[in-house]
């Protein structure tokens, strides 16, 4: 017989153990207050229907002599009014029923007096700001009557969703937001495609330059092309309305055409990685076999590029589908559902159909997002020791070619930035083409003023710092900390949820869950504070995938050393894991500042009159009809993410070159 396995002897936990543990859960707790609850309080709400019962109320009227006649149930008190009155009843958590409307007759200068009670403990009415409950019967003369109100009651259900589905204006707006990224999706990623296909594969002059200008749209907040759009297209006074044809740029056109400019970016990095990995060998022995260009590319470039151009294309279907600044700017009444949650929230003031909009929403960027997951779950690795890099041979037919190609999509890019920069400057369009700096006096303009732009500069830098010290803390204890496998993937879960969420959705959760009065974080809503955890928690999968990707590449071992010496971990994480990771650190920290200034849709619910958002007031001023200065503020925002990378590329190189001295030596 075999020797008899004894009982698994688990490691005892050392005191870094324990720190890197609670680390963890400390920034786990983060993430699941930020998100995971923000997001309950929203589904939630999305199930809950609210009416006003009113056979809950009792009330007596007197006949002005001061005798009271007899006692009428609520329910029953104006049947012939019911239509109308139960228009009022659709009703959300904010709605309140003030009872005089059941009274056709009444005035509040009569000298009849009323007696009312709820029938039930439950069933609440305010007299003004009193709350009152319960059977005890109250006298009131007419002017108090007035403001007698009754609040809703509330029961969980589908009754929403059945109220959504059976709206055409609210469906339609899925069909819509289905085309309009799926038509996005395929022209951008075919543009992307042969744009990184000539960075690759030809030799091109300028190649760097034109990696430059594809990279600007990542700098300008997503409406920012609807008003270039405008000027270049509108009907009445576009530069080149003609080339429109009759047909108008506000709609599905111009959202489309904008879309493809802001996503065309981000198509195009995860295009070019793909096929920046290619072997060279592979190319070599499709020559030898003599196959034909055209064939090499379908047998191998595409497949050595699929994975990249499939996560390319979720990436902007995600992006076109969840974006509001653009389709609001630019969407005319082709409505969308992004859209469709801001009319819900902030127009209508109805929180449980912005609710349902989102979890609408949420359908479809899920899907996209874990078709995605699995899709890279299937990649394998292209390169092995043994590859060659691929080095492309000049052609001059090809070459001018790419070049053609690429100069018409850097013209389009730049031409879009161009527009926007001209209408800053001009003093009044199509009247008065003077060039002038007034549209940048903001303070004449609704929007906020510069103190807009200054709050889009603290949120950018607390971002930056804040969101960079959080995500490379939970990536380094997610990854480093020995053990504990149940609580590490259930914080890359979490750490991965928020690439998922959609900007609108986090925002009206952030609504239902931090302007609870009985919630205690309610007291950071409205504040800096609020705008910059949503901004951090946005975008924090991107910058943790990053930070992650950064630490993998660091040996085992150097943990093995520093335990051997007895050194405590943040001796080892601060003189050599941050060093070493330095790159990772600055790159995430320009993302996060970045998005921060240019992000609008989460932080389009949760900015108060003190925290005004400069791409905010790019929307406000928009609505208000100040188009010129709203491409100002939109360009200030565009020199500020300018001005940070090339700052950001300075400092790189500098502490670079100090922190890593050590690679000289080794």
């Amino acid at each position: 017989m075999g020797a008899q396995m004894g009982p698994k002897i688990k490691p005892k936990l050392g005191r870094d153990d324990w720190a890197q543990r609670s680390f963890m859960l400390v920034i786990g707790l983060y993430l699941v207050i930020a998100l995971a609850l923000p997001l309950y309080a929203m589904l939630s709400k999305a199930f809950s229907t609210y009416y006003f019962d009113l056979s809950q109320y009792e009330v007596q009227v007197s006949d002005g002599a001061g005798v009271f006649g007899p006692v009428q149930n609520i329910a029953t008190l104006n049947n012939q009014s019911s239509p109308p009155i139960f228009d009022d009843l659709a009703t959300n958590t904010n709605g309140r029923l003030g009872l005089t409307k059941l009274f056709p007759d009444f005035s509040f200068r009569s000298p009849v007096n009323y007696r009312f009670r709820a029938v039930s403990e439950g069933a609440i009415y305010l007299v003004g700001s009193e709350r009152n409950a319960g059977p005890d019967w109250i006298e009131l003369d007419s002017n108090t009557f007035r403001r007698v109100v009754i609040r809703p009651a509330s029961e969980r259900g589908l009754s929403n969703f059945t109220t959504y589905f059976s709206t055409p204006a609210l469906v339609q707006s899925v069909e819509n937001s289905l085309v309009i990224a799926v038509i996005t999706t395929v022209i951008t990623v075919s543009l992307a495609f042969w744009f990184a296909y000539a960075l690759a594969r030809s030799k091109m002059r300028f190649k760097g330059v034109f990696r430059m200008v594809a990279m600007m749209p990542i700098l300008v907040p997503s409406l920012l092309p609807g008003i270039a759009l405008l000027y270049l297209f509108s009907p009445r006074q576009g530069m080149l309305k003609e080339l429109m044809f009759g047909y108008d740029i506000n709609g599905p056109i111009g959202i489309v055409i904008g879309s493809v400019f802001f996503t065309f970016p981000h198509a195009m990095i995860i295009i070019s990685t793909a096929l920046s990995i290619s072997d060279a060998r592979l190319f070599e022995a499709s020559e030898s076999l003599k196959a034909s260009r055209w064939k090499t590319f379908w047998t191998v470039t595409i497949p050595g590029a699929r994975y990249g151009i499939f996560s390319a294309a979720f990436v902007v279907f995600n992006l076109v589908i969840t974006d509001f600044g653009l389709p609001k700017v630019i969407g005319g009444n082709f409505n969308v559902l992004a859209v469709d949650i801001f009319k819900q929230v902030i127009g209508q003031q109805n929180f449980e159909m912005g609710a349902v909009v989102s979890m609408v929403l949420l359908v479809p960027a899920l899907m996209a997002f874990g078709i995605d997951r699995r899709m890279q779950k299937k990649q394998v690795a292209l390169l092995t020791a043994r590859s060659v890099v691929y080095e492309p041979k000049p052609n001059p037919v090809v070459d001018w070619f790419f070049f053609a190609y690429a100069t018409l999509v850097a013209v389009f890019i730049a031409g879009i930035i161009a527009v926007c920069q001209y209408a800053a400057l001009i003093r009044q369009w199509p009247y008065n083409l003077s060039l002038s700096l007034k549209n940048y006096d903001f303070s004449r303009m609704d929007g906020g003023g510069w103190a807009s732009y200054t709050n889009s500069l603290l949120l950018a830098i607390f971002t930056a710092i804040i969101g960079t010290i959080v995500v490379f803390l939970g990536a380094y204890m997610v990854e480093k900390t020995k053990g504990f496998e149940r609580g590490r993937a259930l914080f890359q879960g979490l750490a991965m949820l928020p690439m998922a969420i959609p900007g609108m959705v986090l925002g009206i959760a952030y609504i239902f869950f931090f302007n609870n009065p009985d919630n205690p974080l309610n007291f950071i809503y409205g504040t800096m504070i609020i705008l910059v955890v949503s901004t951090v928690t946005h975008f924090y999968t991107v910058s943790h995938l990053t930070a992650v990707t950064a630490l993998k590449q660091m040996d085992g071992e150097f943990e093995s050393v520093s335990q051997s010496l007895k050194q405590p971990f943040y001796k080892l994480f601060w003189r050599v894991t941050v060093p070493v990771s330095l790159p990772a650190i600055l790159n995430i920290s320009i993302y996060l500042f970045v998005n921060a200034m240019t992000t609008v849709s989460a932080v389009v619910f949760l900015y108060s009159t003190d925290t005004a958002l400069a791409s905010v007031a790019v929307l406000n001023m928009n609505d208000a009809g100040d188009i010129a200065p709203a491409a100002a503020m939109g360009m200030m925002i565009f020199y500020t993410n300018a001005g940070a990378r090339i700052l950001h590329s300075l400092l790189s190189k500098g502490i670079l070159a100090r922190s890593n001295a050590w690679r000289k030596g080794a």
